[in-house]
């Protein structure tokens, strides 16, 4: 009986890893650059040579099947091993490569993506994806290549480690100081107002900074956007908890009971079986060191 592995093609796994990356059939056509209808083609016909579905398909895209959570891993197997290869023919590491990177919006959007071009100038060979997200990204599932977290990940396949920290403090406009004074003690803060989270859309505890610095809130605008909460604070509304790093140089707004915050650390998680990929290793090293060097601009000395 022949063996169906005998037929299999290399370039269906390759688009069938892409399209567990992108989690739809038509991304995954746009990241390499073909036609819907051959993506759809080729994991129909890596279906039909392995003998099962690897996909379930819904509104929401493509969802792994069982069968397919065990090809993927051999699957990432085999493209490890190309990888390595490729490097030992080198003899040096190649760092290009794609990298699914996933972080919260606010440190994505207020501190890292104005910070990237130094890394992309270093390794133009390398096309870094920048996913930002609300909740935990499943590594071991592929959602991304490496996730930075205000919270340490739960789950397999994963390589975790501490990789900085950001403290958070109260912040409020000119116009509601002028307006409501500025709270000089925990007594004082019950009588303001306060931009929050829209506590239905929290997920992660992490986010909860507001309500370790002040018991019970009196939230009169929420928001599951940091960036929507800066401005409302901006605005006068009330006054708002913020990492340090989502104030600019020039921010309009005011710190208020300085001595008054609290920490998040930073986790880096990276599947695995690419923790040693060099074009990881390379990302790894650029974090390693921006968060080193802005350590102090990230606690708000």
């Amino acid at each position: 009986m022949a063996d169906p592995l005998e037929n299999l093609d290399w370039d269906d796994l390759k688009v069938f890893l892409t399209s567990v990356r992108c989690q739809s059939v038509s991304a995954a056509a746009r990241d390499l650059s073909v036609s819907h209808s051959t993506v759809s083609r080729r994991l129909s016909r890596l279906e039909y040579t392995l003998g099962a579905a690897l996909f379930e398909r819904n509104r929401e895209g493509l969802v792994l099947t069982t069968f397919g959570h065990m090809v993927l891993r051999r699957a990432e197997e085999v493209a490890l091993g190309i990888n390595s290869l490729r490097s030992d023919m080198s003899g040096e590491g190649d760092t290009s490569g794609v990298i699914r990177f996933a972080t919260m919006e606010g440190i994505a959007s207020l501190y890292l993506s104005s910070r990237l071009a130094g890394f992309q100038a270093s390794f133009p060979g390398i096309r870094l994806e920048l996913l930002t997200t609300s909740r935990q990204v499943q590594i071991s599932h592929r959602e991304a290549d490496m996730f930075l977290s205000f919270f340490r990940p739960q789950g397999d396949k994963m390589a975790t480690q501490k990789f900085g920290a950001f403290g958070i403090g109260l912040y409020a406009a000119e116009s509601y100081i002028s307006s409501h004074g500025v709270p000089e003690s925990q007594h004082d803060l019950a009588a303001h107002s306060y931009v929050g989270y829209l506590d239905q859309f929290v997920e992660l505890d992490a986010v909860r900074w507001l309500e370790e610095m002040v018991h019970q809130p009196n939230i009169v605008f929420w928001s599951n956007s940091m960036i929507a909460q800066r401005n409302a604070a901006r605005g006068g509304l009330g006054i708002v908890a913020l990492p340090h790093f989502a104030l600019s140089d020039q921010d309009s707004l005011i710190r208020i009971m300085p001595d008054l915050s609290v920490t998040r650390t930073l986790w880096l998680t990276v599947h695995q079986d690419l923790r040693h990929l060099p074009h990881i290793v390379a990302l790894k090293k650029f974090l390693a060191q921006l968060f080193q060097e802005d350590a102090t601009y990230l606690a708000g000395e």
